[in-house]
């Protein structure tokens, strides 16, 4: 999915939770709108289940079904390889028990050309992150603005 480019853009991963197992497919499809415009590229995508029990189990596209609305087989094989079964296990605490999980590592396609001319200034992008909504919620509604 996606162009190859000897540059690269920053790389970030995502779990997305599906709480009771739950999964509509809703947002697959805007994902693959990303990779179709060129914004991201995927990378990785792994599917898990934690079970009642707190073990993570891996889960196979072809072993998931939302109900026809959308045919997740569009992600089939799309492996870099870059997770494996310890980024699972590592993935556990951030699933409830009783739910399902999506694991992504995506290459950030929109910065490419930045990264790349930061890098042609003897720059380095040395670190990135994500602000949780409910942080940046919290931190607004605190303020006076």
């Amino acid at each position: 999915m996606g162009e190859q480019s000897d540059s690269l853009g920053p790389i970030s991963f995502l779990i997305v939770e599906f709480p009771g197992n739950r999964m509509t497919g809703e947002g697959f499809a805007e994902l693959i709108e990303l990779v179709d415009r060129g914004v991201i590229r995927i990378l990785d995508l792994r599917f898990v289940s934690r079970t009642d029990d707190g073990d993570i189990l891996a889960i196979e596209l072809s072993d998931l079904d939302v109900d026809g609305t959308f045919d997740l087989a569009v992600f089939e094989g799309v492996s870099s390889g870059l997770i494996d079964d310890t980024d699972l296990a590592d993935a556990k605490d951030a699933i409830a028990p009783g739910s399902s999980a999506a694991v992504l590592i995506f290459e950030n396609r929109w910065a490419t050309n930045f990264v790349e001319a930061l890098r042609g200034s003897g720059a380095e992008l040395v670190a990135a992150g994500y602000i949780p909504l409910d942080a940046i919620a919290a931190a607004l509604d605190s303020t006076d603005v």
